[in-house]
């Protein structure tokens, strides 16, 4: 231990000496000593063109180049603070996808019985099957746990998306049930509309994928967000609690929304302006990193209510096992160096408001480069 100590206050005093490489053997010192991060990520603006993709699989990272889940913010965005405050929990809202397989029996789709029984009711039906094989189950709610469970589903045909939320299929071989939203998407499409029933936007645009907050590339698409509307969300007969691209805001919104910034809405375009960095936030955590990337490159939608006090991230349901293995801590957080990293990112979202259909993102030249083409 002796030995060890007078090493490195030699390193120490050799990297006063000679700058950069010393800064390179302190760093070879530091990693004796503590676990090296999994993915490195500069405080720096992304290099987009490192091992940049020349094509991508459709149902991995959907959509057109131009949709609204691809398209990067531009340098003529205009940005007003969201004002957004810490919460007391980070929570995810876990999405389910499938690619489904045209020789497993078809299901009849019905709408849930309630919000709280989910697999019940008088089986009023959505007009249409789904192939899905018999051991597919997702679970009902069930006492404080009433996830949204927002899902698509790519059909046989490899082009169309069916959309429902909140999925259940409680029993093998049994019927599965979700309002569905209507009409189906194309894959190949902007692909706008889905099953955030709070927005009316997509169920599997802008959702965080596996692979995304624990591998070395960088997150190139938009994201989701899930905020409380209670506190946050912005309601008045002539801004009736959203904007384009949502189509929609919740049904309570008139009673329930009471935010004051009437910028902030069902389809707002949240993202970090380009004036923040990483080391002027003090993050610590690499998934956090990478959020931050993301939302001050591409920036995040607003796509439903969360319903209390917490802020959400809408994922694909499996990521947050992977989260867990990989950084050895849970996603969903009321507290440690991860939480406080992300609730210091939320504090730092502004609103782009001239995110328009003409002006995705805000305009201008783009901060990364658009999507490759999808290749199948």
């Amino acid at each position: 231990m002796l030995r060890t100590t007078r090493y490195k206050r030699y390193v120490a005093f050799l990297c006063v000496l000679i700058g950069v490489f010393g800064l390179l053997a302190c760093q070879q010192v530091s990693s004796r000593s503590s676990p090296a991060p999994l993915i490195h990520l500069a405080s720096r603006p992304v290099d987009y063109s490192q091992n940049a993709p020349t094509s991508r699989d459709k149902f991995l990272w959907p959509f057109s180049s131009e949709s609204i889940w691809n398209m990067p913010i531009g340098s003529d965005a205009q940005y007003e603070p969201a004002r957004l405050k810490s919460a007391p929990r980070l929570r995810v809202d876990k999405e389910y996808f499938f690619k489904l397989n045209a020789d497993d029996p078809r299901q009849p789709v019905y709408a849930p019985g309630s919000w709280r029984k989910r697999c019940s009711g008088k089986k009023k039906s959505m007009k249409i099957s789904l192939p899905v094989p018999d051991n597919l189950i997702i679970p009902d709610a069930r006492k404080g746990k009433t996830p949204n469970n927002a899902s698509a589903f790519l059909m046989p045909d490899g082009k169309t998306l069916v959309q429902l939320e909140p999925l259940a299929r409680c029993e093998p071989g049994g019927p599965i049930y979700g309002w569905r939203y209507f009409p189906n998407v194309d894959i190949y499409g902007e692909g706008i509309g889905g099953a955030h029933f709070g927005s009316g936007l997509s169920s599997i645009g802008g959702s965080i994928r596996r692979g995304e907050l624990t591998g070395n590339q960088p997150i190139r698409h938009a994201l989701k967000i899930n905020l409380w509307g209670e506190k946050y969300l912005f309601y008045s007969k002539k801004i009736p609690g959203y904007r384009w691209p949502a189509d929609r805001a919740d049904k309570y919104a008139a009673r329930q929304y009471g935010g004051k910034n009437s910028e902030l809405v069902q389809g707002a375009l949240l993202a970090i302006p380009p004036d923040i960095t990483v080391s002027r936030l003090r993050l610590k955590t690499q998934p956090a990193k990478k959020l931050f990337h993301a939302l001050q490159d591409y920036g995040a939608y607003v796509v439903d209510d969360t319903g209390w006090n917490v802020h959400a991230i809408p994922l694909e349901h499996n990521v947050l096992k992977e989260f867990r293995q990989t950084y050895g801590y849970s996603f969903n957080s009321s507290e440690g160096p991860f939480y406080d990293d992300v609730m210091r990112i939320f504090k730092s979202l502004s609103v782009v408001v001239n995110n328009t259909p003409e002006t995705i993102g805000g305009g201008g030249r783009p901060r990364a480069p658009l999507a490759p083409p999808i290749r199948n």
